[in-house]
């Protein structure tokens, strides 16, 4: 069985697009990316007394466990996660997978 990895970032609204696009780049084979609202903006704002978007974008990709490293990286990179207060990037391990039949890579035995 082939392991399957969701790689999921959150980024600033208007900074999806570039970095799906370094993603693919990196071997992602396509995203999903959602339009979200964080909840966390007030607490910020009283807290760190800074401004925080509250406007985010959700990217998600679905890659074999090979892959995953690469293009994690090349997230991190194209949306400078590292630095503070410009998003968040994580993976979770995939069971259980339908829908990608015409995906020969994502066949699961």
């Amino acid at each position: 069985m082939t392991d399957i990895l969701a790689i999921v970032a959150i980024v600033e609204r208007g900074k999806a697009d570039h970095v799906v696009a370094r993603a693919k780049k990196a071997g992602a084979n396509g995203a999903t990316i959602f339009y979200a609202r964080g909840t966390g903006e007030t607490e910020a704002k009283k807290f760190l007394n800074m401004y925080i978007e509250s406007s985010k974008e959700i990217i998600l990709i679905l890659t074999e466990k090979e892959k995953a490293k690469k293009i994690f990286d090349e997230m991190v990179e194209a949306g400078k996660l590292n630095e503070p207060g410009t998003g968040i990037i994580f993976t979770i391990p995939v069971s259980n997978l339908v829908g990608l039949h015409h995906r020969e890579e994502f066949k699961l035995d």
